[in-house]
């Protein structure tokens, strides 16, 4: 990976991370609760959502260790649940809203890379590249915060479709979820997120640079 490529690369982990955050702020204020927009965390603007250890630190060390991939958080967009019109389901709904913006971007810039392939795939082979960068990212970070451990939005998901006889699951994971979590980046990437991202890159870009 070149220079460029990672530099490249490490801005479009944090702009789709601010896209991400920024979705759940306008969801949580369309359902009601304006926290995030009271406190300036409603808007694009990187430097509102960049934390500098997940932002920064953490994807600039995995680039350049050649880890293969980079990952990293923002500042989560605060909200306060009880503002929520619907209480049970709007949690889920401002968890969901996250990946699915990433999910979104994902699938507007597989559109345009296959088009643009399809015109002329040497011309526009450079820019082919970084549109597959953007799917790659945002599809992986849809798929890491969709599992269902605490605090990743999954969680949030998972407690809502749990019926309450089985809340227990849901304590039993808050209270253990640095280990789950931990177990889970180990082992979890290259066993379940990696296989789920090559699918859904795939089915967005087809066998482009796959």
């Amino acid at each position: 990976m070149t220079e460029t490529f990672q530099i490249f690369a490490l801005i479009v982990l944090i702009f789709s991370i601010v896209i991400h955050e920024f979705a759940h702020g306008w969801m949580a204020d369309q359902l009601g609760d304006p926290t995030a927009r009271y406190m300036g965390r409603l808007t694009l603007n990187p430097i509102a959502h960049i934390d500098p250890i997940g932002s920064i630190v953490l994807p600039l060390i995995l680039l350049l260790t050649n880890a293969g991939f980079i990952i990293g958080w923002a500042k989560p967009v605060p909200y306060n649940p009880y503002n929520l019109k619907d209480q049970k389901k709007g949690p889920a709904m401002v968890a969901l809203a996250g990946p699915a913006a990433n999910l979104m971007i994902a699938a507007i810039f597989g559109v345009l890379l296959r088009v643009l392939v399809t015109y002329d795939p040497i011309a526009y082979a450079d820019v082919a590249g970084l549109f597959f960068l953007i799917v790659f990212y945002n599809v992986l970070l849809a798929v890491f915060n969709l599992v269902p451990l605490p605090p990743l939005d999954g969680s949030k998901i998972l407690d809502f479709v749990l019926p309450y006889s089985m809340r227990g699951v849901m304590t039993f994971l808050e209270r253990n979820y640095m280990l789950f979590l931990l177990i889970f980046i180990f082992f979890g990437f290259e066993l379940i997120v990696f296989p789920i991202v090559g699918l859904l890159v795939d089915f967005f870009v087809g066998n482009w640079g796959l």
